[in-house]
């Protein structure tokens, strides 16, 4: 599965519309929502009965039968996949919250399927042809599309940011470029130190893309508050505010993006920890991020993000990619395999074996000798997508790999 995006330029009615589509979107979401919740135990409820609800929806609300019908189906069809998550979790019997669903009331994207939109035949313009008026919008971006056919794309989704209005095309083809083996294995020891440590003794510098901007995000924060609520200007300063997250976010993408392609086209086997275990599920990344003291600067290093970019391209290199159990990667020793004690503050490794390391390449090359005797699990990024680059815009991803 291959997803492009590209910005989309109009008129300021046509915005007006797409939020209009995107509320339209949040109400039919919401109330499949809450006629799962309201059905009797003995009606089940599943994806065919909230598909066929929301037919009954566009008959009652006029505004909702002006959206497309495979649009309201695909918002039906959001509010389904929230219900089965949380089946999931509780049949997984998941500890802690379990995501029971909530009602949405920060929506940003409306998505529509094989029908309510037309590509130009030059494919650099895509008209909506529903009745909420979005009309024709000029696609702004590589043209990737233009290797694609028409059949191939199954997805149609626009998303509102804080820098304006983008288009993501769903294509549905197979995303695989084999590359030459190398026969080099490595080990990845993630942290704040560095972004990562490998086995060979490399240390990846951390950007702090959070830390650097973060003066200006709260000169910009402060801001909003000194403008009077539902002013005008207190808009456009919530709007700056959101642009400069958006630019760290998208730093973030990029960062971990690069890294994990670099890792992968150069090694056949890619090491790392894995996030959560059964023993240790304080190692999930969102747990550690309630530690007050860490908790910016683990958000700030955006490891999950650099995982799921290393699964997806092992996968699209034909590489393999093994997440190991994280047990006392840092005190055992790598070279002897004894057990030497020491604290988060210490960041040299040494034994009475006379093995002298970096703490996190001590722990880097421990997570590789796993891998390579099968203690790890193969990991699969299931999402499968991949996002050209915009013109003068990061790369981005249909979800995760974001």
């Amino acid at each position: 599965m291959l997803v492009l995006e590209y910005k989309v330029k109009g008129k300021q009615h046509q915005y007006n519309a797409i939020d209009d589509a995107i509320r339209t979107t949040q109400f039919i979401r919401n109330k499949a929502l809450r006629y799962w919740m309201d059905a009797p135990r003995e009606l089940k409820i599943d994806k065919f009965a909230l598909n066929k609800y929301s037919t009954e929806l566009r008959s009652c609300f006029p505004f909702a039968a002006e959206l497309n019908s495979m649009a309201v189906q695909s918002a039906a069809e959001r509010g389904w996949s929230a219900i089965s998550r949380f089946y999931e979790n509780c049949q997984s019997k998941k500890s802690g919250k379990r995501g029971f669903p909530k009602f949405q009331k920060d929506c940003r994207s409306v998505e529509y399927k094989t029908s309510g939109w037309k590509l130009h035949k030059t494919k650099r313009r895509i008209t909506f042809t529903d009745k909420k008026g979005i009309g024709e919008l000029k696609l702004l971006g590589k043209w990737d599309i233009q290797f694609s056919e028409l059949k191939d794309i199954k997805r149609v989704r626009l998303i509102r940011r804080a820098d304006g209005y983008y288009a993501q095309f769903c294509v549905g083809i197979d995303v695989v470029d084999i590359q030459p083996k190398t026969d080099e294995e490595i080990g990845l020891d993630v942290g704040i130190e560095s972004f990562y440590t490998d086995s060979n003794g490399h240390q990846e510098p951390n950007p702090q893309f959070l830390r650097k901007a973060e003066k200006s995000i709260k000169h910009s924060q402060r801001r909003i508050y000194k403008k009077a609520k539902g002013s005008s200007g207190r808009r456009k300063a919530r709007k700056l505010y959101a642009k400069k997250h958006l630019k760290v976010s998208r730093q973030w993408i990029e960062h971990a993006k690069k890294l994990a392609r670099n890792v992968c086209k150069s090694n056949d086997l890619v090491a790392y920890v894995r996030e959560a275990c059964a023993k240790r599920i304080d190692l999930r990344v969102s747990n550690m991020v309630k530690n007050h003291c860490l908790a910016k600067s683990i958000s700030d290093a955006s490891w999950y993000l650099f995982k799921q970019w290393i699964e997806y391209f092992a996968v699209k290199f034909d590489k393999v990619a093994i997440a190991v159990a994280p047990h006392y990667s840092s005190q055992k020793c790598s070279d002897c395999g004894g057990i030497v004690k020491k604290s988060l503050s210490t960041r040299t490794h040494k034994c009475s074996c006379g093995c002298e390391l970096h703490r996190d390449t001590n722990a880097a090359i421990n997570i590789l000798n796993l891998a390579k005797n099968r203690g790890g699990h193969p990991q699969i990024n299931a999402t499968g997508v991949e996002t050209t680059t915009l013109l003068g815009e990061p790369a981005r991803s249909w979800g995760f790999p974001p």
